[in-house]
């Protein structure tokens, strides 16, 4: 009977000392792991989700910020952009938006097309250059770094390259890019080159959305501080974590600079 009162007397003298220590650790974990401040999952949508119910997404708490497409190459509107940024925000989600490159037009046209379009002011993410994996063989540096040039310019901020690991590989992963947020989609596998986003699964579900949608995730070094434009940097969200280190698959960068912006 004594030796169990004494064990009664030491765990309950435990569990008080794990519930002081309990404060503690929760600081050390957010100030040690700032990226965990900031769970925040996304998604990118365009005309092909039809109407959002923004209401319904921003209630699952999966959601904290979306890309959405705005436009592509010359003349491409999406027609569901400013209800869906103008819905998100006013359900508390961050935005940004996105321009699907193309390799037929110029990057002055391009830009001035994206420019009709994205309203400075309604943007919460810094904007994204979405080049998809089929322009491997043809993507025209010179145009796309005009291109990258000219968004930088208007917003403010460095875009973001949306692009599959092939691409990458080819023509962004030397010095001259390093400076660049990498949004990489690959759906079978972890990405094996740098990258702040990854596009995980395009057949995700969300509350609030008919059908498959896009599904977004940090780098375990980056968080949602990293996307966000610098006007929105001092609001409470996580520091900035430490910057990736360079992925081992880095190769200089031998991109052609033929054919005029």
């Amino acid at each position: 009977m004594v030796c169990w009162s004494i064990n009664s007397s030491m765990r309950r003298a435990m569990r008080f000392r794990c519930r002081q220590l309990l404060p503690m650790l929760i600081f050390l974990a957010l100030v040690l792991c700032p990226g965990a401040a900031t769970h925040a999952q996304g998604i990118d949508v365009s005309k092909y989700q039809g109407t959002i119910n923004w209401k319904k997404v921003a209630k699952s708490k999966k959601v904290k910020f979306v890309y959405v497409r705005a436009t592509e190459g010359t003349s491409i509107k999406d027609p569901r952009y400013r209800a869906n940024i103008d819905s998100a925000r006013k359900h508390s989600i961050y935005v940004g938006s996105y321009h699907v490159y193309s390799s037929k037009t110029t990057a002055y046209q391009q830009f001035a097309n994206f420019k009709s379009v994205v309203s400075k002011k309604k943007q919460d993410l810094i904007p994204v250059l979405d080049i998809e994996g089929h322009h491997s063989g043809n993507l025209y540096m010179a145009r796309v770094d005009k291109l990258l040039e000219l968004m930088e310019k208007e917003y403010g901020v460095k875009p973001m390259i949306y692009t599959s690991e092939k691409v990458y590989l080819e023509h962004f992963s030397g010095k001259r890019y390093r400076s660049y947020h990498i949004f990489v989609a690959k759906y079978k596998g972890s990405p094996v080159i740098r990258y702040t986003l990854w596009q995980h699964s395009k057949t995700g579900r969300i509350s609030g959305i008919s059908g498959d949608v896009d599904l977004d995730k940090f780098h375990k070094k980056h968080s949602l501080y990293d996307i966000l434009l610098p006007k929105h940097r001092k609001k409470k969200v996580a520091p900035k974590p430490a910057a990736a280190k360079t992925d081992s698959t880095a190769k200089s960068d031998t991109s052609s600079k033929s054919t005029a912006a």
